[in-house]
């Protein structure tokens, strides 16, 4: 009898942005649902932001971060720390979500004391087991041991469905980062906390760069850090601004290569309220991150991603996104292209979303009270059409 309580699992600056907007809806509706939230904080200080910006207390939280912690570390410590907290909760179900270390270890934990396991973005896949690593078989990994999948796009749907997952199982919801995103940018937000020019968006074309991925460590991100050197010195109209990942190693290239260079800015990471309004503000994205490549789109910006394959393909096929890979010659002769000229500048910035409408969130929370029989219908999915999204 409800109501039926969800313990929502995340560790990470990502998962809590896209797990914020379930919970928060879960959390309107006690009659139905009795939503509690477990972080391990896999990530520290960024988790911590986002928690903040959306007002969401944990109910546990398990701390485990520490510096330098390798994968074996973050997966024996979540799965400790996670498999007390299940013992004490009995939660009817655990709700994961993508592609981390903790989304695994969670319905891993879940698994273990027989727990139903919902899988919030899932289907997500490009096939190759070590790209992205480890996110790849981090989310096939959670997606086998799932009851209940929450793909964002009918592409995820279809991948499900080739694994063997049953239809009935499988709700297509859009992507909840979407949701945080249209409730968190604002068109007059202030930068004044930010170390930049305040007339830099006036008179300059603005890229925001964002580089973290373990596969590009090394020269792989050097080659990207030149070219955008290079780019910047040969085009006047140009900026570039990027947040510098903590990682050691990150820093250490970005600071040699781009470091005193003009209109090059390097900040600090910044929390989620001013880095999507920076998107927003921005003339296109280059990244090598997984979520910029649904959130940029839905801001009508276009992105480079600078990876070899990707896992969300629904923008690469509607035109708002490009793999470019990593090498000098791509990254520099992409960005001029865009750069220089406008129409193909013009068919990539197109509004166009083919990952959400901001009520993915709700279709979550009418899908589980139809899964647990508070709904006799079974809910609307959200489709956007194959052709032009």
């Amino acid at each position: 009898m409800p109501p039926y309580k969800i313990l929502a699992v995340f560790g990470t600056r990502p998962e809590a942005i896209k797990m914020a907007p379930v919970v928060l809806e879960l959390q309107r509706h006690p009659q139905d649902f009795d939503c509690r939230v477990a972080v391990t904080a896999q990530h520290r200080e960024m988790l911590d932001q986002v928690l903040n910006l959306f007002a969401i207390e944990p109910d546990y939280d398990l701390n485990i971060m520490q510096a330098r912690q390798s994968l074996e570390e973050v997966t024996t410590r979540a799965l400790e720390g996670l498999s007390a907290v299940i013992a004490r909760e009995q939660p009817d179900m655990v709700l994961v979500h993508g592609d981390t270390t903790t989304t695994f270890v969670a319905a891993l934990a879940a698994f273990y004391h027989h727990k139903q396991v919902g899988h919030v973005e899932a289907g997500l896949r490009t096939g190759q087991k070590y790209a992205p690593f480890p996110e790849e078989m981090n989310r096939r990994l959670a997606g086998v041991l799932a009851d209940l999948h929450f793909a964002p796009t009918i592409t995820a749907k279809d991948n499900l469905l080739r694994e063997g997952v049953p239809e009935e199982n499988i709700y297509v919801t859009g992507n909840t980062v979407i949701d945080a995103l249209l409730a968190t940018v604002r068109p007059h937000y202030s930068f004044g906390d930010l170390d930049l020019p305040p007339a830099l968006f006036d008179g300059h074309k603005v890229i925001l760069l964002t580089a973290h991925r373990r596969e590009n460590w090394g020269e792989p991100m050097r080659a990207i850090f030149r070219a955008l050197r290079d780019l910047v010195r040969s085009h006047p109209e140009a900026a570039v601004i990027f947040p510098v990942h903590k990682n050691p190693l990150v820093r250490e290239s970005a600071t040699a290569i781009l470091g005193g260079q003009e209109r090059i800015y390097l900040l600090e990471p910044l929390a989620y309220e001013p880095f999507v309004n920076l998107m927003a503000r921005s003339y296109l994205v280059l990244t090598d991150s997984g979520g910029l490549q649904e959130e940029a789109p839905a801001l009508g910006k276009p992105v480079l991603v600078l990876r070899e394959v990707t896992e969300r393909p629904e923008a690469v096929e509607s035109g708002t996104v490009r793999l470019v890979g990593t090498s000098y010659k791509k990254v520099y002769e992409h960005v001029h292209e865009l750069l220089e000229d406008e129409e193909s500048y013009r068919r990539m910035a197109q509004a166009v979303n083919p990952y959400g409408d901001g009520l993915a969130s709700r279709r979550i929370y009418l899908a589980l009270r139809y899964h647990f029989g508070l709904e006799v219908l079974r809910p609307e999915e959200f489709l956007a059409k194959r052709k032009d999204f």
